[in-house]
């Protein structure tokens, strides 16, 4: 009912793994890609599977265990890549943000969003706290800064500092006071402004335009501009509720 997996099913598998790792000592593995991390609630997917592993005395031993294979050839390029595409020889941190919040927002996804809030928050959670859009709560996640953005700010950061410089105020200062006054606005708050577009872009072994891309065609129609197969209705065409920012 709840997986959508039939019952005789997981009992069969669970039996044949705990039998398994009975039989050789804790030999029984399960590997594990990426595909967990692009779905709602994955921590708790682990945690499933860090638990079936644990009762089944896997942890630890050789053949057994769990098996995680994506991330590791990010490792080597990073090391040289990081100062260089981050400039960190002369500034911190570096701005990075998570690719599921910046394809959403800068593909255009939120226009096609048929998912509410209330769907997907806690059984237990005030429904009536969540009645915004997905994509509010996002925007919601960056401006408090629990979630890093790019681009973070609608201005160009250089010219941000000059700005600063010519009202006597560190740039620290000077955004802070722009932010509280309203000058100043998030980037996230309005995607679709050329400024806040994004308009250069390393495509690494081109995975993310030849297969990984979450939303292939939004990103073919709103990122490139280019020829798409998409078929889906946005906000406007489907007369949905609009985000509030």
């Amino acid at each position: 009912k709840i997986t959508g997996t039939p019952r005789e099913q997981i009992i069969k598998i669970a039996r044949e793994f705990a039998d398994n790792a009975n039989k050789t000592t804790g030999r029984s593995m399960i590997i594990i890609g990426a595909a967990m991390n692009h779905w709602y609630n994955m921590d708790m997917n682990y945690r499933g599977v860090i638990n079936m592993l644990m009762m089944c005395g896997c942890i630890g031993q050789s053949g057994g265990g769990w098996a995680h294979y994506v991330g590791q050839e990010k490792l080597r390029p990073q090391c040289g890549w990081l100062p260089l595409a981050f400039g960190l020889d002369w500034q911190r941190p570096p701005r990075q943000m998570n690719g599921t919040s910046f394809f959403y927002n800068h593909a255009n996804q939120w226009r096609y969003e048929k998912l509410e809030m209330e769907e997907v928050v806690s059984p237990l959670a005030d429904k009536s706290k969540w009645q915004a859009s997905i994509i509010d709560y996002n925007t919601r996640a960056e401006r408090m800064g629990w979630l890093p953005s790019a681009p973070q700010l609608a201005i160009n950061p250089l010219q941000l500092t000059k700005d600063a410089e010519k009202a006597g105020k560190t740039p620290q200062e000077y955004t802070v006071d722009q932010l509280k006054n309203g000058s100043l606005k998030f980037a996230c708050e309005d995607p679709d402004d050329v400024q806040n577009h994004p308009h250069n872009m390393f495509i690494w072994r081109s995975n993310l335009l030849g297969s990984s891309g979450k939303g292939h065609e939004y990103m073919l129609r709103h990122l490139l501009g280019t020829k798409n197969g998409l078929q889906g209705k946005d906000l406007d065409e489907r007369g949905a509720k609009k985000p509030e920012d």
